[in-house]
């Protein structure tokens, strides 16, 4: 989808926006141009009206190298736009105890909204009967969908429609030539307050994945499930599950063995396998932007996943994007070139932890690799050409480049 931003960085409402500039939206679009700019295969299949927005959107995806021979164009719908000021995402009041079908795991404190550092951003979607929200299983087919070594999806999908959750539903299904499924958890208050259900269906949509991200806030906010392992206990089932603690860093559980159990009841197998925990560290940023650092992580990570990287290095690798989206001002990003991110991934734990990132840090590079108090400065360099990107969510397919 379009994503308009005030022209002019700065405190205020929408209402008080004079100008706008175009810009960025779509999750798993974003997702896919990241992973194409750093060097892998990715398509991105969507769908976006037959219109000029759908017509840059497009452009604008291609232009970062992702296969978009799958996107559909609906003659009858629109493409999706937003319009959202500076700010951080909120992803609103926490969830009562109980928001998840079936006891919770063990005794929670009361949920407290999660501290955030800035002020919140004022969002408005125009995304009602968009193109995007007329997926469905009948219009995007698994063949496509699964043509990839991983498949990439999101909860924002899901809230769209009946015809969007269905679809999300059927590619997770476990049943022969299924890649391996990554889900973005991506809660998002608006949407679901017009979605066909409750957030509770995001954890039983992550429960039939192989790999998830969820932000502690999100968990907090959708389920009431509070803290890093009590997330673990609510998604038994995926092999690897990502718990992103904001500016703090993230925790990897990565399941030793893969049981061979699915479905209903699968929970209790699943918990008698002995997770391996491996927590890393945020850089240091100077932010520009806080906007888009979730879609580079995932980004970051699934590139170490599709290289056979290490899970600390896979987590690192998501920290660098993110540190390059926040130090950039949009949703997208240059990503570091793989040479100075895998020797800055390498670093000692001390050097890791001294790193400061401002922006320009990626193509900096003699500045990039220096570790303490000051910070790297230098020119941002747009992600294209026309610094623009795509548009409405969809499952995105990626491949590593051969």
């Amino acid at each position: 989808m379009v994503a308009f931003r005030p022209a002019r960085p700065g405190p205020g409402p929408l209402a008080d926006v004079p100008s706008f500039d175009r810009g960025i939206g779509g999750a798993e679009s974003n997702v896919a141009c990241a992973l194409a700019a750093a060097g892998h295969r990715a398509k991105w299949v969507g769908r976006v009206g037959a219109d000029a927005f759908g017509d840059h959107l497009v452009a604008a995806i291609a232009a970062y190298g992702v296969d978009v021979s799958a996107v559909q164009r609906d003659p009858g719908r629109p493409t999706g736009v937003y319009f959202r000021t500076a700010g951080e995402r909120g992803v609103g009041l926490p969830a009562p105890r109980g928001s998840l079908p079936g006891p919770l795991p063990g005794p929670l404190s009361a949920p407290q909204p999660a501290p955030l550092s800035g002020p919140l951003s004022e969002v408005l979607y125009y995304r009602s009967g968009s193109a995007a929200s007329a997926m469905s299983p009948d219009l995007v087919r698994r063949a496509s969908a699964w043509s990839g070594r991983i498949l990439h999806l999101t909860g924002i999908t899901a809230a769209l429609s009946a015809g969007c959750l269905a679809l999300v539903h059927d590619l997770t299904e476990r049943a022969p030539g299924r890649p391996l499924v990554s889900f973005d958890v991506n809660y998002r208050v608006a949407l679901w307050r017009d979605a066909p259900g409750d957030p509770a269906l995001l954890a039983a949509l992550a429960r039939r994945c192989d790999l998830v991200f969820v932000g502690e806030d999100e968990a907090e906010a959708a389920w009431g499930v509070r803290g890093a392992a009590a997330i673990r206990a609510a998604l038994p089932e995926p092999r690897v599950l990502v718990v992103k603690h904001g500016a703090a860093g993230a925790t990897a559980y990565v399941r030793a063995a893969d049981p061979s159990c699915h479905g209903a009841g699968a929970g209790a197998a699943y918990a008698a396998y002995a997770d391996a925990v491996v927590f890393v560290p945020a850089l240091s940023v100077d932010v520009v932007a806080p906007v888009g650092a979730g879609d580079a992580f995932a980004a970051g990570f699934l590139s170490g996943t599709l290289r056979g990287l290490s899970v600390e290095r896979r987590l690192r690798h998501g920290h660098l994007m993110a540190a390059a989206a926040l130090a950039s001002p949009g949703d997208l990003a240059a990503p570091p070139p793989r040479d100075l991110a895998d020797r800055l991934a390498a670093l000692g734990p001390e050097a890791w932890g001294r790193l400061r990132l401002g922006p320009g840090w990626t193509t900096d590079r003699p500045a990039a690799a220096r570790t303490g108090p000051a910070t790297p400065t230098g020119p941002t360099t747009p992600a294209s050409p026309t610094d623009l990107s795509p548009t409405d969510p969809g499952p995105t397919g990626a491949k590593e480049r051969t």
